[in-house]
């Protein structure tokens, strides 16, 4: 495969992309605009492979990649257009875009307050260990993307605020940490995208964990996008011989290691470039496990789903989650409702074979936990949701199910009601005891766990 130079663009070059240019002059205005406020970046690679710019604006990966007039409010996309329009200090197109950020709620599900670890009163930074066995890494270095998605819920990382960034640049701070919490069997590094890193970056923090022989820990997970926005980084980028030897030194010091690949439509998983990154991946002995939101204007059809999961098992690839896209940044533009969400889940899953019902979901990832839409039930003459925990913050929620009463717009976990006439769910007591750190310590329970006070954002 003819190796190709990486090329990206952002809003800051944005006049240069040349795809962009033959939109209306309104429409490249109110892309500036979004991309002031939530972050955008993408690459030539997307931009001439994946985008299919006979069907924009509604193609799904333009959808995906470059920012939508809809995404912002029509006061606040006016409110950054026309200063933009007027020819604005950058200064002051980004103190206004500011502002609309705060509205956002750029770190949902607690990860800012609650999941950051603890110790001794000082925070330990760039780690998040919200699930017992999992823990979270996100390596200073990798926290940025090759392109970056419209949907994505850590937007807040990449828009330039310090305070609401996640990231650490010692590896031994993980080991440390590691080494104290025995209950930890996976690594998640995470971001932005560890996969933006060169290898001899990635190494610094891998390295470290394979030398330290911790015996609980089984299994390295790389959260990435690679695959579907450059998978020339694991084919003919100059690093990717050694890439692909790190991945098999894991396997040989008996670690599993699992690439988290997202992808969010077929056609990522379409390309020569794609298949032959997720080919040589599976020949080091690593596993590609596939997991993606559900995203309107992107993904929204079993359909699409079908495929997606078809492909990836033709590809040796595990489809993982369909998850319920998140409750932040565009989340009106991109959201469905969860009663949608599961029948998109169950018309795709009835239509593929058993080996690709390894995926789960609709799920979704809020702050107690990881909820499933398992069901929709009529029990005792009443509509309900059935739901069930697949990950909590206490271990003990795990497979539980609980009901909801049914609601159409709902399309998060906070805007539904307990069933049969209950006052809250069974976990809202535990959880806000959590959330006041009233709980009693109890051993080998993450609500021992200390949460963290929201700090102050910088403007």
């Amino acid at each position: 495969m003819k190796p190709k130079v990486f090329q990206a663009y952002s809003r800051k070059n944005i006049d240069k992309i040349p795809q962009l240019q033959k939109l209306s002059k309104d429409h490249l205005t109110a892309i500036k605009a979004v991309s002031s406020v939530l972050p955008f970046r993408v690459n030539n690679y997307v931009l001439e492979e994946l985008i299919d710019w006979n069907r924009v604006p509604e193609d799904p990966m333009f959808q995906l990649t470059i920012p939508q007039p809809g995404m912002l409010t029509d006061e606040d996309l006016y409110s950054v257009a026309d200063l933009i329009q007027r020819g604005e200090p950058d200064q002051t197109v980004m103190a206004q875009a500011r502002r609309i950020q705060m509205k956002l709620n750029p770190h949902p599900a607690g990860q800012m307050e609650l999941n950051v670890p603890v110790e001794q009163g000082d925070r330990i930074q760039g780690i998040q260990h919200k699930y017992k066995e999992t823990v979270l890494f996100f390596p200073g270095q990798g926290q940025t993307c090759h392109a970056y998605c419209t949907y994505c819920f850590r937007w807040a990382q990449f828009v330039g605020i310090d305070d609401l960034k996640f990231a650490s640049r010692e590896a031994e701070v993980l080991v440390d940490y590691l080494r104290k919490h025995p209950e930890v069997t996976d690594v998640l590094f995470t971001g932005g995208d560890p996969m933006i890193m060169k290898t001899r970056l990635l190494r610094r923090y891998i390295e470290p964990l394979l030398e330290a022989d911790l015996p609980h820990l089984q299994t390295i997970r790389i959260g990435t996008k690679a695959p579907a926005y450059w998978p020339f980084r694991f084919v003919t980028d100059r690093d990717a011989d050694d890439l692909m030897l790190l991945f098999e030194e894991v396997i040989k010091r008996g670690k599993h290691l699992a690439l988290m690949a997202h992808f969010s439509h077929p056609r990522e998983l379409e390309t020569p470039a794609a298949q032959a990154a997720i080919k040589r991946i599976r020949g080091t002995g690593a596993v590609v496990r596939c997991q993606a939101p559900l995203i309107r204007n992107v993904n929204d059809s079993s359909a699409v789903w079908n495929r997606m999961w078809g492909e990836q098992v033709k590809l040796g690839a595990i489809p993982y989650y369909m998850f319920v896209e998140r409750d932040t940044g565009p989340k009106h533009y991109f959201e469905v409702p969860l009663h949608r969400a599961f029948e998109i889940f169950s018309d795709a899953y009835r239509a593929i074979s058993g080996v690709a019902r390894t995926v789960r979901g609709p799920s979704m990832s809020a702050t107690p936990g990881k909820v499933l839409v398992d069901g929709i039930a009529e029990i005792g003459g009443q509509k309900v949701f059935v739901l069930k925990f697949i990950q909590g913050r206490d271990p003990e929620w795990v497979n539980r199910v609980f009901f909801a009463e049914y609601d159409e717009k709902a399309a998060w976990l906070d805007q539904l009601r307990p069933a049969f006439g209950e006052d809250r769910f069974f976990f809202e007591k535990q959880l806000a005891d959590i959330k006041s750190q009233k709980t009693p310590q109890a051993e080998g329970s993450l609500s021992a766990f200390e949460p963290m006070p929201l700090e102050p954002v910088a403007s």
